[in-house]
């Protein structure tokens, strides 16, 4: 065993990781582009993006050489009294490229905690005008928004969470019509979704207090699809009701569905936006709530008590801002958006070519998403049938995880025609694998 292996096993805290059961963990020695390398040197072709968070690549050179840069001026700063022009930068280049008001740029260091002062943020709004009555969150079932307690109070929807539910706050998850290809029923699911929301809103949903939504996407959920029109109707009832709405685009934000953002599909623009993950094209934890001018103008007055109090140790830190601005320039200077449309075409190449197949269900294609269900297999996000699949895959030298009986692909943007169909390929012999490992 190695030494790496050895210190893990005495000292490490995975997550979401049974200790008691999983197997040791490989250990990852470098990476570059698309591609993960352990301690002898093989290739692991990383599908997923390290939990979605690799944009353009790993080991970008443009982005090392933007942070190396950074780290000699300087690594740290507090943000409370100080600023830096990374700061200062990208707030500015996020307020640009994200649509309508939404120019106020609150920093934080992960997707939950960026839907944490998403919450507070929404709670307060209301509170700084005298509404004490808005004590309830409306949310979709299925819905995933983080580990953190206000993130896993709207995220209860997901069934990964009641150990703690009598330590949540108010939460009503609404039915989310999840589609796919061939899917006739989608327009009486999205009929039942909509009047479950009005019912909520028939008296002005005087107690909600915001509205939370993963736009287009369900990830942790099971990369569960929504229509473009749906999460319109949704977010312009809710806003013409005048409740704030939050788009959770931890996961959805730079370019995983097709577009910069999964709300420039929808046509609309939410009160708040969450954004995380590929923020930073996966270098450095970071996160950003962005709220609409109209927001923040409710927090100023001669109080204190109107204020946003809530911050970070490593709020804005100039490291990661800098390696946010150099990826944000890399979506012009490589044509991203381009390598995605290429991308989802393979991969709705591949999904006309299993229309028939009879061990699959579910077929749906985003942007850079691909997924689609095992027929027939055992539901549960550490499933036996997931945890064979994820086995296989790795020994395939292939980093894919299915979520349950969901199977899906998220890639870095670079990945190539090539080894797109590399994991084609694995994924067919895994599925054969899995129906000689269950038949009788």
């Amino acid at each position: 065993m190695s030494t790496v292996l050895e210190l893990d096993r005495r000292h490490a805290w995975h997550p979401y990781t049974q200790h008691a059961q999983e197997r040791d963990p490989i250990v990852i020695s470098r990476a570059r582009d698309a591609s993960l390398f352990d301690e002898e040197g093989r290739e692991i072709l990383d599908l997923i993006s390290s939990w979605w968070t690799c944009g353009h690549g790993h080991s970008h050179p443009e982005i090392n050489k933007a942070l190396c840069t950074q780290a000699n001026n300087f690594e740290h700063a507090m943000f409370a009294g100080f600023t830096h022009r990374p700061a200062a930068e990208l707030s500015a280049r996020l307020a640009q490229i994200l649509p309508g008001t939404l120019n106020r740029v609150f920093f934080s260091d992960n997707g939950s905690t960026a839907i944490e002062v998403a919450l507070k943020l929404s709670y307060q709004y209301w509170r700084n005008q005298g509404e004490e009555r808005r004590l309830r969150f409306l949310a979709f079932d299925g819905g995933y928004h983080g580990d953190t307690f206000g993130a896993m109070a709207v995220g209860k929807g997901s069934g990964f969470f009641s150990l703690f539910d009598e330590l949540m706050f108010k939460v009503t998850a609404l039915p989310f019509p999840d589609t796919w290809r061939g899917d006739d029923e989608i327009a009486a699911k999205e009929a039942i979704a909509l009047e479950a929301l009005d019912r909520e809103l028939a008296d002005g949903g005087i107690d909600i207090s915001a509205m939370i939504i993963e736009p287009l996407l369900q990830g942790a959920g099971g990369m569960r699809m929504c229509r473009p029109e749906f999460l319109r109707l949704v977010t312009e009832r809710v806003q013409a009701a005048g409740i704030p709405v939050i788009y959770d685009e931890v996961a959805t934000g730079f370019g995983r569905t097709g577009t910069m953002f999964a709300l420039e599909q929808a046509g609309v623009i939410p009160d708040i936006i969450c954004l995380s993950k590929a923020l930073t094209s996966g270098y450095m934890p970071m996160s950003v709530t962005v709220a609409k001018d109209e927001i923040f103008e409710h927090f100023l007055g001669d109080d204190f008590g109107r204020a946003l109090a809530h911050g970070h140790s490593f709020t804005a830190n100039p490291l990661a801002c800098a390696v946010a601005l150099r990826s944000l320039e890399l979506f012009d200077e490589e044509h991203t958006l381009k390598k995605i449309a290429a991308i989802s075409a393979q991969h709705e190449r591949f999904l006309d070519e299993r229309e028939t197949s009879d061990n699959v269900i579910r077929l749906r294609c985003l942007g850079s998403i691909l997924a689609f269900d095992l027929k027939d297999a055992g539901e549960g996000y550490k499933s036996g049938t997931s945890e064979f699949l994820r086995d296989y895959f790795l020994r395939r030298g292939l980093n894919i995880r299915p979520l349950g009986s969901t199977v899906y692909l998220m890639p870095p943007y670079c990945t190539t025609e090539n080894e797109l169909e590399r994991a084609y390929s694995g994924i067919l012999d895994g599925l054969a694998e899995l129906g000689g490992a269950t038949s009788p």
